[in-house]
């Protein structure tokens, strides 16, 4: 069961990581390409498609999979794996708080209704320089995650 949990937890963590890669070198750097308005139009649609069910599970399961990996006793266990576990889930936690503290709040706001003397310059001022700098915090925390969940199941 322990394997597994910890089978799982990379998993979770390895997609989600190469998620967040894809988005801070290849995303995020066409979309700053854009116009104003369109770059604000195309973040909406994205902030719309993204949390939808399979996302929502790796999301979760970044978190809940190291948790129950640390917490299932498993015999033969090094104490180093344990320490890379618990490095893991700590790095995947704090990504949790990145992500619902910075980036979701930054994605709420910019779904809110236009008015109608509302800048598209304005909006994406408001949110893309401050988005790009907690993304790349959490891109980097679930990539060391990633490390250090893969290192614990191979050591």
């Amino acid at each position: 069961m322990a394997s597994l949990l910890l089978a799982l937890a990379v998993g979770c963590a390895g997609l989600y990581a190469g998620f967040m890669l894809v988005f801070q070198t290849g995303i995020m750097p066409a979309l700053a390409r854009l116009e104003d308005a369109e770059f604000v139009t195309v973040m909406r649609r994205i902030n719309e498609a993204v949390p939808r069910a399979v996302f929502m599970a790796v999301f979760l399961g970044v978190a809940v999979f190291p948790v129950a990996a640390f917490l299932v006793p498993v015999d033969g266990r090094t104490d180093a794996q344990k320490w890379l576990v618990l490095g893991g889930l700590v790095c995947a936690l704090l990504n949790h708080v990145v992500t619902v503290g910075g980036n979701v709040p930054l994605n709420n706001a910019l779904a809110a209704p236009e008015g109608p003397g509302d800048d598209p310059a304005a909006v994406r001022a408001a949110f893309e320089r401050r988005w790009n700098g907690f993304h790349r915090i959490r891109t980097a925390l679930v990539v060391i995650a990633f490390g250090l969940l893969t290192a614990a199941a191979v050591g």
